[in-house]
């Protein structure tokens, strides 16, 4: 095994997301010989905390892992811990005396990564002060992993980058977005292009439409004051939905490696059709959840939740139609949806195949001419949370005469292969220790998209909405589905029909 050396330093190291992902990640590579004896790790936070008590609290987030006693504390006394003001300039002393002192106790060659898992309106302090402080070092690496939010439109997100930039190139910064470390995102480019049946039909001469559905079934739990100020838009639609459909859109790259990669996918982005503000109002519906039921189950409308605002213009719920102007995709739909309190947790991608132009096997010949109403091919990419891909085919029925019927053919990784398959930031972990950008969000990634999502959002602002427009526990607003329907079509996956045949939601 390649045991990595370096020094991480993680800014936020008191909150969630280090308890629930950062810590276990780490400690998954430690357990697979990724890290060793040449790892330290740094939490700064404000809390006054010890260095035991700090390593009280990593143990515990590790505990589900099953790790033995001696395990546990061999991984834990690398970890130390710092209270920090990021405003205080002699709290980076410290950290620097701290990073040089655990640079030589574990012979980390200066490779240090810095974790910003903290709101963006510090990220510009603490990397200045990062340089300021002289606590970049010249022997090894210095690398930055920064948390979305990225910016909360164009502009701010430029001056962000801009900020940043001054003090690490492009090439070590990494800008996380968890789902480019799934398994089946990543297996997005393996379908495709490991495959000729697909390749050489992915294109809009024989595929109708592609659907990217994001779908949760919770609500917005605690994280109310959050979502005010951001919404479904710019929640998901912004980085998980658009990288989503860039990797979908993008031309086979040269190699499978970083840079034509991130080239391919920067063309697919800079080629999806910027809207005018009454385009974007015509082609993006937005929703928020009222009080719905589900299965017996009761649940609160968004404006009920709490620190939620009783007439919040907040969306909980998007979708929309993008259309990409090159060559390959000249004329295809790209539908997207996203929301809360929805039927089923689930995210999958759907790609509709055209179906062949007569359905020979009607009896009526001259209706035949007239209408094919087969239903199409459909490939689906199982994203979570099941992990696999399916094929809807049609087939001949069992019995007398040609009557045809779906046919799916479905595989889907077992239990015990997901179970052990590395977890997303473990992934992203790695390769930032590995210097590999591949699956993070590249600047000129990020900019497009706020482009994109910009115009719609300047539209929505301009006008409101009767909300709540959508039930908890439905698929979203009805325009969501007219949406599709004013083109000839339907969203495929509709797991709120078997609850509603079965009187279960209304």
């Amino acid at each position: 095994m390649n045991e990595k050396t370096a020094l991480f330093t993680i800014f936020g190291g008191t909150g969630d997301l280090a308890k629930r992902k950062l810590y276990p990640s780490l400690f998954r590579l430690y357990k697979k010989g990724n890290l060793g004896d040449h790892f330290a790790v740094i939490g700064t936070a404000r809390r006054e905390w010890s260095d035991d008590y700090y390593r009280e609290i990593v143990r515990e987030t590790i505990a589900d892992l099953n790790p033995s006693e001696e395990e546990a504390t061999a991984f834990a006394s690398h970890f130390y811990y710092q209270s920090h003001n990021v405003n205080d300039t002699e709290h980076y002393d410290t950290l620097k005396e701290l990073s040089d002192k655990l640079n030589e106790k574990y012979q980390l060659q200066g490779n240090r990564i810095y974790y910003l898992a903290m709101a963006p309106q510090f990220f510009g302090t603490i990397v200045n002060h990062l340089k300021s402080q002289n606590i970049l070092t010249e022997d090894g690496f210095d690398r930055l992993i920064i948390e979305k939010p990225f910016g909360t439109d164009y502009e701010s997100a430029h001056q962000l980058n801009n900020e940043i930039r001054a003090v690490f190139p492009e090439d070590d910064i990494f800008r996380i977005d968890h789902y480019l470390g799934k398994e089946m995102i990543q297996n997005i480019s393996a379908i495709r292009f490991a495959n000729n049946i697909f390749e050489s039909q992915w294109n809009n001469r024989y595929i109708d439409n592609v659907q990217i559905t994001f779908a949760e079934s919770l609500g917005v739990e605690d994280r109310g004051g959050y979502y005010e100020n951001s919404g479904a838009l710019k929640d998901m639609v912004q980085n998980h939905i658009l990288q989503v459909l860039a990797l979908l859109a993008m031309e086979p790259p040269v190699t499978f490696s970083e840079k034509e990669i991130r080239s391919e996918k920067v063309k697919a982005l800079k080629a999806i059709r910027l809207y005018t503000e009454e385009e974007a109002l015509k082609n993006f519906v937005r929703g928020q959840y009222g009080p719905g039921s589900l299965d017996d189950a009761s649940f609160a409308g968004y404006r009920q939740e709490a620190n939620v605002a009783e007439d919040s213009q907040t969306e909980t719920f998007v979708a929309g139609k993008f259309y990409i102007d090159n060559f390959r995709w000249s004329g295809v739909p790209f539908y997207i949806r996203t929301g809360k309190r929805l039927t089923e947790k689930g995210t999958r991608i759907n790609i509709v195949f055209k179906q062949v132009p007569i359905n020979v096997f009607k009896d009526d010949v001259e209706e035949c001419t007239q209408k094919n109403d087969l239903p199409p091919n459909v490939l689906t990419i199982y994203i979570q949370p099941t992990e696999g891909f399916s094929m809807t085919l049609n087939g001949k029925e069992i019995g007398q005469g040609f009557t045809t019927a779906p046919v799916k053919l479905d595989f889907r990784h077992s239990a015990e292969v997901t179970g052990n398959s590395p977890e997303a930031y473990e992934k992203l972990l790695l390769d930032s220790l590995n210097g590999d950008g591949t699956n993070f969000s590249h600047w000129d990634e990020v900019a497009q998209s706020w482009r994109i999502i910009d115009i719609i959002r300047h539209a929505w602002d301009k006008t409101t909405v009767d909300f709540p427009n959508y039930a908890a526990g439905s698929m979203g607003p009805k325009a969501a589905f007219e949406l599709l329907e004013a083109d000839g079509f339907q969203w495929t996956w509709e797991p709120d029909v078997w609850y509603r045949e079965r009187g279960q939601l209304d």
